[in-house]
């Protein structure tokens, strides 16, 4: 199988820089083995399988793939890893960022250059449970996806375009996702090649293009791009949890707003997403005071 390895300009975390790609526990288009990380991707070339390994003595990442799509993952390897991206363009400007970074200066921001594998299921991550969309995503890889090139046969590449437009609508209802989520995906999947054409543009000019299309809005767009293009200013916007977390966090307060957060962040223009993303890797959140949202099943409905 064809294989290269990649060195990285400094300390490296892979775990840390692909995990964000995983889509809860049981995703079967990701796995992580002890050291090793797994991915089952749909490239321009056909599926394809990576499995990157980390080698710390060396300060190197070994990684091997299966199947049509294997030189493409191989020939952008360094970019998924985070060649590409800079994290000193960030300059803390809050203790507890500062404090993250250096706890964790091998972090990098993945970069995949494939839309619809994250579009597609940040749309199944709309208004429900992480649990509620995991099991979405499970499930309809399971059912429609296809085998994964490679030795691992419990991993799954996820359905072409056509396989997504295909799948029937109780199939959808047996997964839990309503016919608003399920619409929107299809309406992204029958303009999937000008939806991938956002991997290769600037963050601006890539969420217009994400967001032309009924249901797919800001915070959408951007839980998209940040794994798209890696992109440090990829702020999300709209989420339930985020805009409280970063403000207990840089200010002790609670229930703050999307617009008190963009104000925190600031200072960070150009790196908002790195910043969130330190203050999420710091783990200082705030107590839980509610229980949490029961996970719904309209398959039951």
């Amino acid at each position: 199988m064809p294989a290269r390895t990649w060195v990285p300009p400094g300390p490296y975390d892979l775990h840390r820089t692909l995990g964000v790609l995983a889509r809860g526990p049981g995703d079967p288009a990701f796995a992580v083995r002890g050291d090793e990380i797994w991915r089952a991707c749909r490239t321009p070339q056909g599926p394809g399988t990576l499995r990157c390994a980390a080698r710390p003595a060396a300060g190197a990442v070994d990684a091997e793939a299966w199947g049509p799509g294997a030189d493409w993952l191989l020939e952008r390897l360094p970019e998924l890893l985070g060649e590409c991206d800079d994290p000193a363009a960030l300059t803390p400007r809050h203790r507890i960022v500062h404090e993250a970074r250096r706890r964790h200066p091998g972090v990098r921001l993945a970069r995949t250059g494939l839309v619809l594998e994250s579009l597609i299921p940040s749309v199944l991550e709309q208004k429900v449970t992480s649990d509620e969309a995991y099991r979405a995503w499970r499930l309809l890889l399971q059912r429609h996806g296809e085998p994964a090139p490679g030795p691992w046969d419990r991993m799954r590449v996820m359905p072409d375009p056509r396989g997504w437009t295909l799948i029937p609508s109780w199939e959808w209802h047996r997964a839990g996702v309503e016919d608003k989520r399920a619409a929107t995906i299809l309406r992204a999947v029958r303009a999937a090649r000008r939806m991938e054409e956002a991997a290769g543009m600037d963050l601006a000019a890539a969420t217009r293009r994400l967001t032309a299309i009924e249901g797919i809005g800001p915070w959408t767009a951007a839980e998209t791009l940040q794994r798209v293009l890696g992109a440090p200013d990829a702020v999300t916007v709209g989420d339930l949890h985020l805009p409280k977390i970063i403000g207990y966090a840089l200010t002790g307060r609670r229930g703050t707003t999307d617009t008190e957060m963009l104000d925190l962040l600031a200072p960070y223009e150009g790196q908002r997403h790195r910043a969130a993303r330190l203050v999420l890797l710091s783990g200082r959140t705030p107590p839980r005071r509610a229980p949490r949202f029961p996970v719904g099943d309209i398959a039951r409905l």
